[in-house]
């Protein structure tokens, strides 16, 4: 199975972007799905976004018009670009492959990364 490794995370103020990346230590492409998680302190790990095969793409709707989930299958990566930052982003974000998608059962998760938006 692949390994998962994040990165890109870091300090910004409110109104302010990031972009993560996941990176994957073999090939994504035949895996059904990958996702971005977060989880912030004293709350529940919660979904953010996922990206298909196929591409397609699906939010939460407390991101929606503000992340947008992509994918480089040559580079085995995935990419959330975050836009228009807000506090309540504050978490710490996690890259996992869903093989079983649409059954949102992570199969493998990286280390996760700190995202932390200043107010």
């Amino acid at each position: 199975q692949v390994q998962l490794v994040e990165s890109g995370g870091g300090l910004v103020q409110a109104g302010g972007s990031l972009r993560l990346t996941c990176t994957a230590s073999g090939s994504i492409s035949s895996i059904r799905a990958m996702g971005w998680y977060r989880q912030a302190p004293g709350k529940q790990r919660e979904l953010v976004a996922t990206i298909t095969n196929g591409a397609r793409t699906d939010y939460a709707d407390s991101v929606k018009g503000r992340f947008t989930i992509s994918g480089d299958n040559a580079k085995n990566t995935v990419y959330l670009q975050m836009n228009s930052l807000k506090p309540d982003d504050t978490a710490v974000y996690y890259c996992a492959s869903l093989p079983l998608f649409p059954i949102l059962s992570p199969s493998r998760w990286g280390q996760g990364t700190q995202v932390t938006v200043s107010s």
